[in-house]
């Protein structure tokens, strides 16, 4: 086909008349509106039916009064010769605050925490708080508290006493742990039904990591000490037994911060408190949602009923 037969040819129309447009949706107003009015019923109806969630969080700072400035120090000065005798001084590069940060998340230590605490029924069973009581609400088709027993129906391997695996999968989705990379401040923080036991699991987790960190340290510190003064009762080398003195000293400083300082690993800035304010759900913003995808379902709704309108076609004589 040529371009003087193209040109004989009628336009063939795709453009929509955007009067045509406007004028279809305003015939359709009453079904917009009321699509948009039931989604915004239902989700005020959702909203209203939703707990209340407060946050709980706690400012930090890491502690540096840690004793690995004496070990670097050392490891700078007689890591060659340490290194004869098998000895790894290290430099004191690894982060402490991060792995701490780590062993906070590990699924060892929010078992631990979960079982000195005794708090599996309120992070496991719990659907909401009584504002009046200050009593949380544990929902009866998971834990029937006049029984103390466990009655959620589950599949297996699951059984209806919560595992280790699925409190910490639970815990992890409440707790919140961050550290600013410019300050190296932490905030750790807890979202719950009650503002009280957010509050109060925030603490818990400070007291609790720092004593982790504390204990481990010390363990560490107290083997290493027993392990060189073996190794001086079997050397006669003057400046071995010179290293492994000052590597005792050393360690007994830790030893000594650690037990001395509770707050071993993170020192606390601000420390949480029992929230006034929800965190969630933000009601207003489920139901204006709502409000815009209802709206946008009546306008869709409304143009495929009128599309031979809004898309008239010119067909060729």
């Amino acid at each position: 086909m040529n371009e003087s037969q193209q040109a004989k040819l009628p336009p063939f129309d795709n453009e929509i008349d955007l009067r045509e447009f406007f004028r279809t949706l305003w015939a359709g107003k009453w079904l917009i509106g009321g699509i948009t009015s039931a989604a915004a019923m239902i989700a005020i109806a959702i909203a209203l039916t939703l707990p209340n969630i407060y946050r709980a969080e706690a400012l930090l700072a890491p502690n540096d009064q840690q004793g690995t400035g004496g070990l670097s120090a050392l490891a700078a000065q007689y890591g060659g010769l340490a290194s004869l005798a098998g000895i790894n001084l290290g430099g004191g590069s690894a982060d402490k605050t991060a792995l701490g940060l780590e062993v906070l998340r590990s699924r060892k230590f929010v078992s631990e925490f979960v079982a000195r605490h005794d708090i599996l029924v309120p992070l496991m069973a719990a659907e909401d708080w009584d504002t009046v009581s200050g009593e949380l609400t544990i929902d009866p088709r998971v834990y029937d508290s006049a029984a103390d027993k466990w009655v959620r129906d589950v599949r297996p391997p699951r059984k209806a006493n919560p595992s280790a695996q699925e409190a910490h999968r639970v815990f992890m989705e409440i707790l919140s742990v961050s550290q600013d990379k410019t300050s190296g401040f932490v905030t750790i923080a807890v979202e719950h039904y009650s503002p009280t036991v957010a509050k109060q699991w925030v603490d818990w987790l400070v007291e609790d990591i720092n004593s982790s960190i504390m204990q481990q340290d010390v363990a560490e510190a107290e083997q290493a000490i027993a392990y060189l003064n073996e190794q001086i009762a079997s050397t006669s080398l003057a400046d071995m037994q010179n290293v492994f003195f000052k590597l005792i000293e050393e360690q007994t400083k830790t030893v000594m911060l650690a037990k001395v300082s509770p707050e071993y690993m993170l020192r606390t800035l601000d420390p949480a408190v029992i929230p006034e304010m929800k965190t969630k759900p933000k009601r207003s913003i489920l139901v204006l949602m709502a409000m815009f995808v209802g709206g946008l379902m009546g306008t869709v709704i409304q143009l495929f009923r009128s599309h031979d309108v809004l898309l008239e076609r010119g067909s060729p004589e």
